[in-house]
Protein backbone atom coordinates (compact mmCIF):
# COMPACT_ATOMS: atom_id res chain seq x y z
CA UNK A 1 0.00 0.00 0.00
CA UNK A 2 1.73 2.98 -0.96
CA UNK A 3 0.96 6.01 1.19
CA UNK A 4 2.59 10.03 1.06
CA UNK A 5 3.26 11.81 4.10
CA UNK A 6 2.90 15.58 4.46
CA UNK A 7 6.65 16.54 6.10
CA UNK A 8 6.27 19.51 8.83
CA UNK A 9 8.63 22.00 9.33
CA UNK A 10 11.04 20.94 11.44
CA UNK A 11 11.00 22.58 14.74
CA UNK A 12 14.42 24.13 14.11
CA UNK A 13 12.77 26.10 10.86
CA UNK A 14 9.84 27.22 13.27
CA UNK A 15 12.14 28.56 15.66
CA UNK A 16 13.99 30.18 13.13
CA UNK A 17 11.26 31.64 11.16
CA UNK A 18 9.79 33.03 14.33
CA UNK A 19 12.76 34.61 15.45
CA UNK A 20 13.36 36.33 12.04
CA UNK A 21 9.41 37.50 12.27
CA UNK A 22 10.39 38.49 16.34
CA UNK A 23 12.86 40.37 15.22
CA UNK A 24 11.47 42.17 12.49
CA UNK A 25 8.52 43.76 14.93
CA UNK A 26 11.43 44.73 17.08
CA UNK A 27 13.40 46.72 14.62
CA UNK A 28 10.52 48.26 13.88
CA UNK A 29 9.45 48.74 17.09
CA UNK A 30 13.01 50.07 17.91
CA UNK A 31 13.08 52.36 14.35
CA UNK A 32 10.34 54.15 15.34
CA UNK A 33 11.72 54.75 18.57
CA UNK A 34 14.50 56.47 17.33
CA UNK A 35 12.04 58.34 14.59
CA UNK A 36 10.19 59.53 17.52
CA UNK A 37 13.77 60.35 19.57
CA UNK A 38 15.80 61.78 16.57
CA UNK A 39 12.07 63.99 16.29
CA UNK A 40 12.60 65.41 19.77
CA UNK A 41 16.34 65.58 19.40
CA UNK A 42 15.63 67.83 16.31
CA UNK A 43 12.70 69.99 17.63
CA UNK A 44 13.89 70.99 21.00
CA UNK A 45 17.70 71.02 22.43
CA UNK A 46 16.70 71.04 26.09
CA UNK A 47 14.75 67.79 25.94
CA UNK A 48 17.77 65.37 26.71
CA UNK A 49 20.32 65.98 30.08
CA UNK A 50 23.50 65.91 29.76
CA UNK A 51 25.95 64.39 32.46
CA UNK A 52 28.52 67.18 32.54
CA UNK A 53 31.86 65.93 31.90
CA UNK A 54 31.18 62.88 29.95
CA UNK A 55 33.60 61.48 27.51
CA UNK A 56 31.17 61.70 24.41
CA UNK A 57 29.94 65.45 23.71
CA UNK A 58 27.21 66.09 20.86
CA UNK A 59 24.76 68.44 19.80
CA UNK A 60 21.16 66.92 20.17
CA UNK A 61 19.89 68.65 17.19
CA UNK A 62 22.77 66.39 14.97
CA UNK A 63 22.38 64.00 16.96
CA UNK A 64 18.35 63.56 16.49
CA UNK A 65 19.15 63.75 12.84
CA UNK A 66 21.24 60.53 12.92
CA UNK A 67 18.35 58.82 14.84
CA UNK A 68 15.79 60.07 12.67
CA UNK A 69 17.79 58.49 9.49
CA UNK A 70 18.88 54.94 11.63
CA UNK A 71 14.70 54.95 12.62
CA UNK A 72 13.87 55.56 9.08
CA UNK A 73 15.80 52.66 7.97
CA UNK A 74 15.32 50.33 10.29
CA UNK A 75 11.30 50.46 10.28
CA UNK A 76 12.07 50.22 5.88
CA UNK A 77 14.51 47.03 6.89
CA UNK A 78 12.06 45.60 8.99
CA UNK A 79 9.24 45.52 6.12
CA UNK A 80 11.66 43.80 4.16
CA UNK A 81 12.54 40.94 6.60
CA UNK A 82 8.70 40.70 6.65
CA UNK A 83 9.05 39.52 3.12
CA UNK A 84 11.70 37.66 4.43
CA UNK A 85 14.09 38.73 2.15
CA UNK A 86 18.20 37.86 2.29
CA UNK A 87 19.25 41.41 1.43
CA UNK A 88 16.94 42.91 4.19
CA UNK A 89 18.72 40.16 6.51
CA UNK A 90 22.04 41.11 5.93
CA UNK A 91 21.15 45.25 5.94
CA UNK A 92 19.15 44.59 9.16
CA UNK A 93 22.34 43.25 10.73
CA UNK A 94 24.24 46.21 9.76
CA UNK A 95 21.57 48.77 10.92
CA UNK A 96 20.88 47.03 14.23
CA UNK A 97 24.49 46.96 14.99
CA UNK A 98 24.51 51.23 14.27
CA UNK A 99 21.73 51.61 15.97
CA UNK A 100 23.27 49.64 19.03
CA UNK A 101 26.47 52.07 18.56
CA UNK A 102 24.52 55.17 18.38
CA UNK A 103 22.80 53.99 21.89
CA UNK A 104 26.04 53.72 23.41
CA UNK A 105 27.08 56.92 22.87
CA UNK A 106 23.54 58.54 23.58
CA UNK A 107 23.90 57.21 27.15
CA UNK A 108 24.96 60.19 28.72
CA UNK A 109 21.60 62.02 27.17
CA UNK A 110 19.04 59.26 28.10
CA UNK A 111 20.90 56.53 30.29
CA UNK A 112 17.93 53.66 30.52
CA UNK A 113 16.65 54.10 27.49
CA UNK A 114 19.57 53.56 25.87
CA UNK A 115 20.68 50.49 27.38
CA UNK A 116 16.94 49.33 26.43
CA UNK A 117 17.86 50.03 23.49
CA UNK A 118 20.88 48.47 23.29
CA UNK A 119 19.89 45.15 24.59
CA UNK A 120 16.81 45.32 22.33
CA UNK A 121 18.76 45.46 19.27
CA UNK A 122 21.32 42.96 20.45
CA UNK A 123 18.64 40.57 20.24
CA UNK A 124 17.72 41.67 16.74
CA UNK A 125 21.58 41.13 15.55
CA UNK A 126 21.55 37.53 17.42
CA UNK A 127 18.09 36.77 15.79
CA UNK A 128 18.94 38.07 12.32
CA UNK A 129 22.10 35.68 12.80
CA UNK A 130 21.01 32.36 13.80
CA UNK A 131 17.69 32.29 11.25
CA UNK A 132 20.07 29.81 8.86
CA UNK A 133 17.18 29.13 6.07
CA UNK A 134 14.88 30.87 4.12
CA UNK A 135 11.01 29.85 3.91
CA UNK A 136 12.01 29.46 0.38
CA UNK A 137 14.12 26.95 0.83
CA UNK A 138 11.78 24.83 3.18
CA UNK A 139 8.85 25.35 0.77
CA UNK A 140 11.40 23.81 -1.60
CA UNK A 141 12.34 20.75 0.32
CA UNK A 142 8.80 20.10 1.56
CA UNK A 143 7.66 19.91 -2.00
CA UNK A 144 10.14 18.13 -3.15
CA UNK A 145 9.04 15.48 -0.11
CA UNK A 146 5.67 15.74 -1.29
CA UNK A 147 6.50 14.52 -4.86
CA UNK A 148 8.75 11.84 -3.90
CA UNK A 149 6.38 8.55 -3.52
CA UNK A 150 6.85 6.88 -0.09
CA UNK A 151 6.23 3.15 0.60
CA UNK A 152 4.66 2.08 3.91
Amino acid sequence: MAATHTRQPTTRQNWASGLTVFAAVMLMIGGVLAIFRGIMGIAKDDVFVATPEYVFRFDTTGWGWLHLALGIVAVLVSFGLLQNAMWARIVGVGIAAFILIANFLSLPYYPVWSVVMIAITGFVIWALCVGRRDDASARYESDRYERTPHHV
